[in-house]
């Protein structure tokens, strides 16, 4: 079964405060709906960090992709730069629902720019994401603090948006998740 109506694929941003398991999810749901795309994000962190897979790249090549038109969508966030590959139009193009790890300052020009636009918005506890967050070990005690601080920041208006909590064991939030983006669902 395909995911997507003729009338193109849907970008589906996937956002939530960092610990909330977006990358698991994500997999997960992928899984779940094999003719999903998982849309590849540029970021200028190092490569050995881990989490999700992305490509690495340095502030001047991040630059340089940006100036030859190599993003559809492009941000600054936690003092790192995040880019969509212009490559995702060409997925959506095809008819492929693309599903994408998004910061919610891009949202509303992400919805500017793709017709078929929505946001699985991965919710958890405070208590869960304090506990994720001190587990990966990616950053300091005063990182987590402002990471969770910023976990309850609204969404932008206007945004059709499905909301999945993953405070429970990861297959279900996955069951879940996948259920809500068949299309017969949005």
């Amino acid at each position: 079964m395909t995911l997507a109506s003729n009338s193109g694929g849907r970008l589906i941003a996937v956002v939530g405060p960092s610990g909330v398991g977006k990358d698991s999810v994500m997999a997960g749901i992928k899984g779940a709906l094999p003719d999903l795309h998982l849309v590849r994000r540029v970021i200028t962190r190092a490569p050995e960090l881990g989490g999700e897979d992305y490509d690495a790249v340095s502030v001047l090549q991040f630059e340089a992709l940006v100036d030859n038109g190599a993003f559809a969508v492009h941000w600054r966030a936690h003092g790192l730069r995040y880019g969509i590959p212009i490559t995702v139009k060409f997925q959506l193009g095809k008819g492929t629902d693309c599903l994408v790890n998004f910061s919610r300052k891009a949202l509303t020009q992400a919805a500017e720019i793709f017709p078929r636009f929505m946001v699985l918005n991965i919710t958890a506890k405070p208590e869960t994401l304090a506990q994720r967050l001190a587990a990966r070990a990616r950053e300091t005690d005063e990182e987590i603090a402002k990471r969770l601080a910023q976990a309850e920041t609204p969404l932008p208006e206007g945004l059709k948006v499905i909301h999945l909590a993953n405070d429970g064991p990861l297959s279900q939030t996955v069951a879940r998740g996948a259920a809500l983006l068949q299309p017969a669902s949005v």
